[in-house]
């Protein structure tokens, strides 16, 4: 009581002793209680299913652009390789956005979407996301996401558990919480994504996030254990950079900034590009979805006929290309990070609007190779490079600062760049918001009236 009277009244204002007790009225509702277990429990079955999925698309990846090219007799796929696949890709793409509920999901373009998948609309996104192994210039992240909401939401259909939109935001957020934690290497990272993508705080915030929380920590450890006993891998998102970690010094601050607006204005670029592909797209679905497709295969097979190395690091979600920069970094020429940034951005723009995934990973990936080309000039070097290049390209792809943040550090696994990551991060996100965003996007054929259009990003 002590305590009470001697706080200043305007601390919090009026509002502000009465959320405690809000929280402790939602906490003791039997109905939120119910749906806390339950989303313990939907942890499991969504967590198998986001495994086998992601377990899929790596093994098709590593079966189209490894096994297959080598048993032809390329140590390396050819520069043409992916106009054939990413023609397959822009026509199953298509095929689900025209004639499948849901459209595949919402428009990479718009941001990341943490509202609940319809049931009905599951089909749709896992056909949409097998054009992810396909070449497409994108991550499995919002498929995860979609993936893991609906099936929470089928999951309480089938338990016949009541319905109200406080059941469908926890139990959405939840599902995809659980679904999307190992892919960043930390169910932590998933918890605060969703907290700036909900967009929601106070009591409210703690309310949907403890079920987000506990089912993907409970998706965390299904997963983890399905890799050791079947040996099979996901692809989960993890950097080990080369060389020694230099102490921070006011060139890194220096640079930390310029990388900021330079990664900041590219991956806006890349955006902007996006949002004009669906716009192009938009009119007529099928057809121009395979045109650019293709168009993105092209540019892949460009940048391999440019460079003389694999057009899978310009195709593809860039996952694979950024592990291999940050461990080998000697391996890059300057022409070989130029020609990357080049192809892989407008290949990352074309699939932004046209195909289904997620925006993050490519990002990182064209973060990292600006900060790697950079990384030689004086007062730099490769881990601060790296470190503040991905920290910038992660906020302007899904700006979301704070999670973009959390990201990096964990992604990174060096505390002593944290204050590199979040300088990089605050100019970016500045430099992103000043820019102009590009026109709106319209509702795929067949999706929700709310997907892929400003409101279903993170409120940056």
């Amino acid at each position: 009581m002590a305590e009470r009277s001697t706080r200043p009244a305007s601390a919090g204002g009026p509002a502000g002793p009465q959320e405690p007790e809000q929280l402790r009225a939602v906490l003791r509702s039997p109905g939120y209680r119910k749906a806390l277990i339950f989303s313990g429990l939907i942890g499991i079955p969504v967590s198998l299913a986001a495994f086998w999925l992601l377990a899929a698309l790596h093994e098709l990846e590593h079966l189209l652009w490894s096994s297959l090219p080598r048993a032809l007799g390329w140590h390396t796929p050819p520069a043409w390789w992916p106009l054939p696949l990413l023609l397959i890709a822009g026509i199953v793409v298509g095929a689900v956005v025209t004639h499948l509920r849901g459209a595949g999901g919402h428009i990479p373009a718009g941001g990341l979407h943490a509202g609940a998948t319809a049931p009905a609309a599951l089909p749709g996104v896992v056909l949409a996301a097998a054009g992810l192994p396909l070449g497409a210039v994108l991550g499995p992240e919002a498929p995860l996401i979609a993936l893991g909401g609906g099936l929470a939401l089928l999951f309480r259909d089938l338990a016949r558990a009541p319905e109200t939109p406080r059941s469908n935001a926890l139990l959405g957020a939840a599902g995809a919480a659980a679904a999307v934690a190992v892919i960043f290497g930390n169910p932590l990272v998933a918890a605060v994504l969703l907290i700036e993508v909900a967009g929601v705080g106070g009591p409210q915030l703690v309310a949907v996030m403890l079920p987000a929380l506990l089912s993907s920590g409970v998706g965390s450890l299904i997963f983890t254990g399905l890799g050791r006993w079947t040996g099979l891998k996901t692809g989960s998102l993890a950097l080990d950079i080369a060389g020694p970690v230099p102490r921070l010094d006011i060139g890194d601050v220096l640079w930390a900034v310029v990388l900021g607006v330079v990664v900041g204005a590219l991956v806006r670029l890349a955006v902007v590009g996006g949002r004009l592909t669906a716009a192009f797209v938009a009119p007529r679905p099928f057809r121009r979805t395979v045109a650019c497709a293709v168009a993105a295969g092209g540019c892949a097979a460009l940048y391999s006929v440019a460079t003389g190395r694999s057009p899978a690091e310009a195709a593809l979600s860039g996952q694979a290309t950024l592990a291999h920069m940050a461990s080998t970094p000697a391996a890059w020429s300057i022409g070989a990070l130029l020609g990357l940034l080049v192809f892989k951005t407008a290949a990352y723009a074309l699939c932004l609007g046209s195909l289904r995934g997620g925006p993050i990973f490519p990002a990182l990936c064209l973060g990292g190779a600006a900060g790697l080309l950079l990384s030689p000039l004086p007062g730099l070097g490769v881990v601060p490079g790296t470190a503040a290049g991905v920290a910038a390209a992660a906020v302007s792809a899904l700006r979301l600062p704070v999670s973009s943040v959390v990201l990096v550090v964990l992604l990174l696994g060096i505390p002593g760049m944290t204050p590199v990551v979040i300088l990089a991060a605050v100019v970016a996100f500045v430099t992103t918001e000043l820019m102009p965003t590009g026109p709106a996007l319209e509702p795929a054929a067949g999706a929700p009236s709310g997907h892929g259009d400003d409101s279903t990003t993170a409120k940056g």
